[in-house]
């Protein structure tokens, strides 16, 4: 009994959806990182915000920072 679909077809559908999960993966990947340099660019708190806290110093001694 010969095969369903001959080996050339099956390899054919393989490569095809190889090569269309391999596009969904590069737009995802591009679409993330565009995501996150946006969030890079914007700042966290305003400078007044960041004034009200104090900086952290490490304490020379111990290794802990402290206010």
């Amino acid at each position: 009994m010969p095969p369903v679909f001959p080996p050339v077809v099956l390899w054919s559908v393989g490569v095809l959806g190889a090569i269309a999960l391999v596009r969904l993966i590069r737009r995802e990947h591009k679409r993330i990182n565009d995501e996150l340099e946006r969030a890079r660019a914007t700042p966290v708190a305003s400078k007044t915000e960041r004034a009200r806290h104090p900086t952290l110093r490490r304490d020379p001694r111990t290794g802990i920072y402290h206010p």
